[in-house]
């Protein structure tokens, strides 16, 4: 310390008048420096020579300070950085909010720009339909829309083994059926549209009642379902689709309410035979929720024949609660895709051998019977 000079009080550091002179005070050359009487010695302090304008305004805050100004007292100590975090912090977060509005803003635009153009193509005709009338675009944003909140939100659909279906190639998908109105396919869809890996669409073989009402056929068309018979199922295979086929039929999909859970009839197996013949693997599906959705507990035969249904429910709320008994009750489904059972082992003759057709066809029905009821054990309520 004893090499240290002081300055005179009142006298502002070299660096402010440094600073006074950038804005325009003029040269030190007309005044004497404090340096000129502060002595000479091998510690004196030397002039600093001017700086041209801006120079010392223009060093970054972190540069080194030279020794002598380190020793200098100042009679106003400053903290030029202390501030700096409260002053950049409300900026910082104005930006935040205004990026965070500028994203929201630019995804409603993406999301409007999409919907013109959607709307456009639609009264255009500009839009894709195979030969079955899937409208691959029309499922995806819209159909699948208004299915997906049943789906995620009142049935709470749990979804397992969905790996077991292929990522790529034909494979047909064989469930049960039941719960009188046959939404247990359309869920069966969504789980596969919504949670496979690779993005596979399930194409349903519907029975002939569908595409005999009005606007329920043509919405089934645009969902990708067809006839379910053996032609249009080997032609969806042979373009490499996921097919879906309930063998049960109308027997499952009315049976009463006391036969819940228990498979009936798969009919002479005529699917393992489409199978067999594009050597596709099997994948059993098994359904638990769907069966108590309406609770069967009577069946009109005589207004079923008379609105040509192959039978007419009655249920504790349908119809004594008129529209209002439609409404399913909003149980807990849980849909489970079995390992796969190949068939492109067989000779091309297999699907003429009775007993393969026989053993294959138990061998599904029974995969899935025991999936069921352990399915059904697992579970802790009916609702929950």
């Amino acid at each position: 310390m004893a090499d240290a000079k002081v300055i005179p009080f009142g006298e502002e550091p070299r660096s402010r008048r440094g600073g006074k002179r950038a804005r325009g005070r003029g040269s030190s050359s007309s005044s004497p420096s404090p340096s000129s009487s502060a002595g000479s010695g091998p510690h004196s302090l030397s002039s600093v020579p001017d700086q041209p304008d801006g120079v010392e305004d223009s060093m970054p805050n972190d540069a080194p300070v030279p020794e002598q100004a380190q020793s200098e007292p100042t009679s106003e100590p400053t903290e030029p950085h202390a501030a700096a975090p409260e002053a950049e912090g409300p900026a910082k977060a104005e930006d935040a909010t205004g990026d965070a509005a500028e994203s929201g803003g630019g995804d409603w635009d993406r999301r409007l720009a999409e919907g013109f153009a959607f709307l456009r193509r639609r009264v255009t005709g500009d839009y894709e339909v195979d030969e079955f009338g899937y409208d691959k675009e029309l499922t995806d944003q819209v159909l699948m829309s208004l299915i997906r909140p049943l789906y995620a939100n009142y049935f709470r659909v749990e979804v397992k083994g969905i790996e077991n279906i292929p990522s790529d190639g034909g494979a047909l998908v064989v469930s049960n059926h039941s719960g009188t109105l046959p939404l247990d396919g359309l869920m069966m869809q969504v789980a596969v549209h919504d949670n496979h890996p690779a993005g596979r669409h399930l194409r349903l073989l519907a029975a002939d009642l569908v595409f005999m009402l009005p606007v329920v056929n043509e919405l089934a068309r645009k969902a990708g379902h067809t006839l379910a018979c053996a032609e249009d199922a080997e032609r969806l295979l042979q373009r490499g689709e996921i097919v879906g086929v309930m063998p049960e039929g109308f027997k499952g999909l009315g049976k009463p309410f006391g036969e819940r859970y228990k498979l009936q009839r798969f009919g002479r197996g005529g699917f393992v035979s489409t199978a067999l013949r594009h050597g596709v693997p099997i994948v059993p599906c098994s359904i638990v929720g769907a069966e108590e959705i309406y609770p069967m507990i009577g069946n009109s035969k005589t207004l079923a024949r008379l609105l040509g249904f192959p039978y007419f429910p009655i249920t504790p709320t349908f119809p004594w609660l008129g529209p209002l008994g439609a409404l399913p009750l909003p149980t807990k489904w849980t849909i489970q895709f079995g390992e796969p059972i190949p068939t492109d082992g067989y000779p091309p003759e297999a699907e003429e051998d009775p007993m393969l057709m026989f053993n294959l066809t138990d061998q599904v029905r029974e995969q899935i019977q025991h999936t069921l009821y352990k399915l059904l054990v697992q579970r802790r309520s009916v609702f929950f």
